[in-house]
């Protein structure tokens, strides 16, 4: 079991800016409740030998307020120019089945509630990052960039636990709408990353 995904990543929550969660997974959420959706761009890689390149992932979830509490509620929408196998090996990489970062969140996940193919848009123009998911997932976060920060550079958390990498950019959501697989929010914060790689 091996596989190497590279592209760009994007979420949005349900917590206020900043999400306790990308501090430690054992804080808790603003609220009584975390819900996120995190979007996979994946510009090249493989799964087991099949060919990634160009597909797109939705993962969105239900967590409890402090997520190491573990019986999450899980949802994934694959783009819908993925074939049987892009498809099943993809579903296989992000609920955890083939180890890598993913696989260490899997034993959190109390239920997966559907796998679904899906129109996906993922846009990105300079600091701002877009993501819309058939008529169930829309939102835009915008890069936060510092008061006083003349380089125009956006604020970074390293050092962060998070299945993509750590060192991600923070965000805040400008609109979030979404409702999928029974989990619906509208959030107010995110996080961003191009030129980012998992493997396992």
């Amino acid at each position: 079991m091996s596989w190497n995904l590279k592209g760009s990543y994007v979420e949005t929550c349900s917590c206020e800016l900043m999400c306790p969660c990308n501090l430690s997974f054992d804080h808790g959420a603003t609220y009584d409740y975390c819900r996120a959706t995190l979007a996979f761009n994946i510009k090249e890689g493989d799964i087991e030998g099949t060919d990634i390149s160009g597909r797109k992932l939705v993962v969105i979830f239900d967590a409890p307020k402090v997520m190491t509490d573990g019986n999450w509620k899980l949802g994934v929408y694959v783009d819908d120019g993925a074939d049987d196998d892009q498809f099943d090996k993809l579903i296989k990489v992000f609920s955890g089945q083939l180890g890598g970062p993913m696989g260490a969140l899997a034993p959190l996940v109390g239920e997966i509630r559907g796998a679904e193919r899906a129109s996906i848009e993922i846009g990105d123009d300079g600091l701002t990052h877009t993501v819309k998911v058939g008529d169930s997932i829309d939102f835009e976060v915008k890069d936060i960039v510092p008061f006083g920060v003349e380089t125009g550079q956006p604020v970074r958390f390293n050092g962060m636990f998070h299945p993509v990498g750590n060192d991600l950019t923070m965000a805040e959501a400008q609109r979030s709408r979404i409702n999928a697989f029974g989990i619906s929010y509208e959030g107010k914060t995110g996080l961003s990353k191009s030129d980012v790689s998992w493997s396992a």
